[in-house]
């Protein structure tokens, strides 16, 4: 918002103070209040960030089914429709073709690929053996 806001308000400055050094002055004061505020802004989220992290890791070590078994739903989740989408579904529609049934649907890849690489951070992981060369 600020960055939006800093030069209409340098131009009202001008008007204000017709003395160059007192204009350059406000601007200065101007600009350290803004960057002031977005580094507020900043470690207001790193602060939220944090916590989240904090709740995460209790979540994770939470012998809870509802709280910390999600994830491992998630990815029985995924690998059930794996299966299915590789094994089954082939199966399945060429015993369909041959008995003349409807074809089983598909499931989508695309979103189920995201959430699955999401998971296991494959993403993080290709990048780094990468950069390692191993690669």
């Amino acid at each position: 918002m600020w960055g939006a806001l800093i030069p209409f308000i340098g131009t009202v400055i001008d008007k204000l103070f017709p003395d160059a050094q007192q204009a350059a002055e406000g601007k200065l004061k101007l600009l350290e209040m803004a960057q002031a505020g977005e580094l507020k802004v900043l470690d207001a989220e790193l602060q939220i960030a944090m916590g989240q992290a904090k709740v995460n890791e209790v979540e994770a070590a939470s012998n809870d089914r509802f709280r910390g078994g999600w994830r491992p739903m998630a990815g029985w989740v995924c690998s059930v429709a794996l299966l299915y989408t590789f094994l089954l579904q082939p199966l399945l529609a060429w015993a369909a073709a041959i008995q003349g049934w409807p074809v089983p649907p598909k499931i989508d890849m695309d979103t189920l690929m995201g959430l699955l690489t999401g998971m296991l951070g494959l993403g993080g992981f290709r990048t780094y053996e990468r950069i390692k060369g191993k690669a």
